[in-house]
């Protein structure tokens, strides 16, 4: 009874964080491609893109200023980060839970 409920358990949490993690790099992509066209600032689509993405791009950007020619690369590094984070983070709590059932 134990061991199948931590199996239940890890599975929930893979698949809630890659839920969670697929749902982000989407939101980095539209943030990306609305960046090509200059929106309006204060359409609430385009704020809440800002206010979701802008934490994690400008903690990074101010780590490793990836820009050249004028373009911003540090969505394709979170993009990649994400990336990283499903293939071995979440397919490696869907691994524990099977060896555990």
């Amino acid at each position: 009874m134990g061991t199948s409920v931590l199996r239940n358990l890890l599975v929930a949490l893979a698949t809630i964080l890659d839920l969670v993690l697929n749902i982000y790099m989407w939101l980095i992509i539209a943030r990306a491609i609305l960046s090509w066209v200059n929106p309006d600032p204060y359409n609430p689509i385009v704020r809440f893109l800002y206010n979701v993405t802008e934490p994690v791009l400008s903690y990074l950007r101010r780590r490793v200023p990836m820009v050249f020619g004028g373009l911003d690369l540090t969505p394709l590094i979170v993009i990649a980060v994400i990336m990283f984070l499903r293939i071995f983070l979440v397919q490696t709590l869907r691994d524990w839970a099977l060896m555990i059932g």
